[in-house]
């Protein structure tokens, strides 16, 4: 016992200079502009494939739970191809279609999807679909796409792997005619022309539920609204484009134009340009759920 004593203070100083050496490299390297972070230099080999267990790690285990439904029905594989040329094809490319120069740039590369019914069960596709993946390029499609948008996705991965670049191009044909004149693929978003307020103001439109705050953080930073501004509780660079939106709920006008209300910002978010023609904040697309809950976040904050 009293050699162990002895020897204690030696391995927590140890330890405690291992840290401190830790530290002072992670610093050099951060702050001394070791790491070259160009996206013409590849990953170690190493560190490709230590994130890349971790991404499919981290998906099993957060889809483990999701029940996927019946993907049988044609007209949703149908669906989901439209859906796929549409969102997808210009990082993924399809059978007889390359990517696009920016999916072929990408780093680490988003490979094709021919394979994915191997590698993947039909819930954890949904996931990545839906969340997204960080550090990847990969963009969360929760807030851009309907629930059946991205199961309808997924029903058409079950059917990629089968297919050459003839066929692949029939099923899109194919798609076309199954959608015309029905809603195409993403939320429906009402544009200016077609929006229900008129130019003093409407009602609202209907909700699928009450406003949620905390989706409306979420939603903030899938629409990339921190890429010209600066809002608390939503990471992002360091954004000059357009004001910082800390304290919000304090401001009595919306871009000077409107009275501070959870009406009034649900109108400003999906018809910028109807309410301040001109201005350089252009319209996002941004349904009207999302709207609600994204104005519900801004008001929180006093």
């Amino acid at each position: 016992m009293p050699s162990f004593a002895k020897t204690l203070p030696i391995i927590a100083a140890t330890a405690a200079g291992l840290v401190l050496a830790a530290l002072v490299g992670g610093a050099l390297v951060v702050y001394g502009g070791l790491y070259d972070v160009a996206a013409t230099r590849q990953h170690w080999q190493f560190t490709h494939s230590t994130l890349e267990t971790a991404m499919r790690q981290s998906v099993r285990v957060r889809a483990r739970d999701i029940h996927a439904p019946a993907l049988v029905d044609e007209r949703m594989a149908l669906r989901g191809a439209a859906c796929f040329r549409d969102k997808c094809v210009q990082c993924h490319g399809a059978p007889g279609v390359a990517q696009s120069d920016i999916g072929q740039s990408m780093q680490p590369l988003p490979g094709p999807l021919v394979d994915a019914r191997q590698h993947w069960r039909p819930r954890e596709l949904y996931w990545v679909v839906r969340h997204g993946l960080k550090m990847t390029g990969m963009p969360a499609w929760e807030h851009h796409l309907t629930d059946g948008d991205l199961w309808d996705v997924v029903a058409f991965l079950q059917h990629l792997p089968e297919l050459n670049a003839e066929a692949y191009d029939q099923w899109q044909q194919r798609a076309d005619a199954q959608l015309v004149g029905a809603a195409r693929c993403g939320k429906p978003a009402l544009s200016a022309a077609h929006s229900p307020f008129p130019p003093g103001y409407s009602a609202e439109p209907a909700l699928a539920r009450r406003p949620d705050v905390q989706r409306g953080r979420q939603a903030l930073h899938q629409h990339a609204c921190t890429a010209c501004h600066s809002i608390p509780g939503v990471t992002g660079t360091k954004a000059f484009v357009g004001p910082p939106l800390d304290g919000f709920a304090r401001r009595t006008l919306i871009a000077g134009t409107l009275p501070t209300s959870q009406e009034n910002l649900v109108q400003w978010l999906m018809h910028t340009q109807r309410v301040k023609p001109g201005t350089a904040m252009p319209e996002l697309g941004v349904a009207p759920q999302d709207a609600h809950d994204m104005a519900a976040y801004l008001l929180s904050l006093h």
